[in-house]
């Protein structure tokens, strides 16, 4: 089904709402290859560490950006680093390691960039004859296994992630990379995202894609929770794995780009955007010379779809849910309210975004190159959309499906089976100021896929992100953390053992800054007050990073 988008009542998007900047500073040092430490050293603490925080603080993201005078085009091209900073007793100790993949270690064997990553396409071996050279660009280039964008769960184990089908187990005590795992030998499926779901009952939620000659589909994966003899054994274990549901591509052709999903109590959401991939282009790359960056294009003649799917029963709804072009990386929550499916979501109104994070780009010089970047970019906003759960043949046409008491997302119902949706903005005009937010958190283990107050999430008034800021989403009230030449880490929430309140804990984010060599500290946040407890300083450079979690110990 592809839908030619119905206009939006907003007027200005998403960017032409947020200021442009004027004077920003050069971010290149949080774009340079690191050193790793591996062995954990002391930090420097400030403030205080509440004593109760007891657990690993784990990021990972890009660390690496050259192998002899080979250099990475992208930003997620560079080699995942792996960080963690050990919390106890009010003491904190750091620890980093570049992940042993086959990718790193192939690349650093011939001191030259040997496999190709999402916007670097690996060269021909120079000692090959000129004949052997041609013919190795008509070899179908193998999926990295360079796993840099998150640290994930399946079966008690924690992985690190990226958007092929490889996964890497790792030990989150000694960041020590273990086997590498491949999602295609358990089930049919080509790639899987970064960003799965956790269930109450200890199962993992995921989509991959696949593709054959009967088309392109969008599969909804679900991993089983740990058997208690598998949890004695120290090996990777995705064993009773399958896929509930495959939704075809609305193009087969021209699939969408994913990098997340909607999940709630019972319904799991895919959203299908105008963020296309082209399948030809994707098997000719290598022949043209270009990287995987150059195959995705933005065509917002094209509506967003939601799938909405049993996560149950694995039955797909008949409705077709739909909107006009939008961008989406990251969901914050979704929730089921008398009938209805609440979905908050941070999105743009321009997909050309993710192609343009080249590492020229990104260390521009101070003042207008860097300003124009920039001004460029989309930004993104948290937004609600509401779908009804009830539509059948008996829902009335052209009138308004929600009836939420203070909602102002609407639902239509425009012809027989097809329900068209505009959304609420879930914030006030202080956000702008913040230039949009992405990266958000919630306090996950006791209000995912329930009804909540209160998430966290970074400002982007640079091309990195500047500022914490705390989202109430029943008020739309703001709280920030901002000082300039600061750029924290997405933000992560630890509850305190004893809460009562959705926001009785602590956020934990990673602060790097260009102006000075080696001043890396850990933040600690009161999450309810969002004022600084503490920080923990750390004598190293961190690049700038994606994602993290909070690994708490017994």
């Amino acid at each position: 089904m592809s839908k030619t988008a119905e206009p939006q009542t907003r007027s200005l998007s998403s960017r032409q709402r947020c200021p442009q900047a004027s004077g920003l500073e050069c971010l290149a040092p949080l774009v340079r290859s690191a050193e790793e430490t591996p062995d954990p050293i002391l930090t420097t603490i400030k403030g205080t560490i509440p004593p109760w925080i007891n657990g690993s603080f784990l990021r990972n993201g890009p660390g690496k950006f050259e192998f002899g005078t080979d250099r990475y085009t992208h930003w997620f091209d560079g080699m995942a680093m792996m960080h963690r900073f050990h919390i106890r007793e009010g003491n904190v100790t750091y620890s980093s390691r570049f992940l042993r993949s086959d990718s790193f270690v192939e690349n650093s064997e011939k001191n030259r960039i040997v496999v190709s990553e999402f916007g670097t396409l690996a060269m021909p071996d120079p000692c090959k004859n000129i004949f052997a050279r041609f013919l190795s660009r008509f070899q179908t280039p193998k999926p990295t296994d360079n796993a840099n964008v998150n640290f994930v769960k399946y079966k008690g184990d924690y992985y690190v992630s990226t958007e092929t089908n490889y996964m890497r187990r790792v030990n989150p005590q000694s960041l020590e990379t273990k086997e590498k795992v491949d999602w295609s030998q358990y089930i049919a499926v080509n790639s899987a995202s970064a960003h799965p779901h956790y269930d109450r009952d200890g199962s993992t939620y995921n989509m991959g894609n696949s593709y054959s000659r009967s088309g392109f589909f969008y599969n909804i994966i679900r991993v089983p929770p740990p058997e208690e003899k598998a949890a004695m054994e120290d090996s990777a274990d995705l064993s009773g794995a399958k896929v509930i549901c495959s939704i075809p591509a609305a193009d087969p052709r021209k699939p969408s780009y994913f990098h997340s999903f909607v999940m709630s109590e019972n319904y799991i959401v895919f959203v299908e955007q105008p963020i296309k991939i082209d399948l030809l282009k994707f098997m000719l790359y290598k022949i043209q010379g270009k990287s995987f960056s150059k195959v995705m294009t933005w065509e917002p003649q094209h509506a967003t779809i939601f799938h909405l799917v049993n996560r149950h029963t694995g039955k797909k709804s008949e409705v077709k849910y739909y909107t006009g072009p939008m961008f989406t990386l990251h969901q914050i929550n979704a929730f089921e309210d008398s009938g209805f499916l609440v979905m908050d979501m941070c999105c743009g109104d321009d997909g050309e975004l993710i192609g343009e994070f080249t590492l020229e780009n990104l260390r521009r010089n101070s003042g207008e190159e860097i300003d124009e970047f920039y001004n460029s970019l989309c930004r993104n906003l948290p937004r609600r959309y509401v779908l009804p759960l009830t539509v059948d043949e008996q829902t009335p046409a052209d009138e308004n499906l929600i009836t939420l008491h203070n909602c102002k997302a609407t639902a239509r119902m425009t012809k027989p089976g097809e329900v068209y949706m505009t959304h609420e903005e879930l914030h006030n005009d202080e956000l702008l100021q913040f230039g949009g937010l992405e990266f958000p958190q919630i306090n996950y283990d006791q209000f995912n896929g329930r009804p909540y107050r209160y998430f966290y999430s970074c400002g982007f008034g640079h091309v990195f992100s500047d500022s914490l800021l705390k989202m109430d989403v029943h008020t739309k009230e703001l709280k920030a953390w901002r000082y300039p030449g600061l750029y924290p880490s997405e933000p992560v929430f630890v509850a305190s053992p004893k809460a009562t309140e959705e926001d009785d804990g602590v956020v934990l984010s990673v602060i790097i800054t260009p102006r000075e060599e080696k001043s890396t500290f850990l933040l600690v946040l009161d999450a309810k007050t969002f004022s600084e407890l503490g920080r923990a300083e750390v004598p190293v450079n961190i690049p700038y990073g994606t994602h993290g979690v909070f690994n708490e110990m017994g």
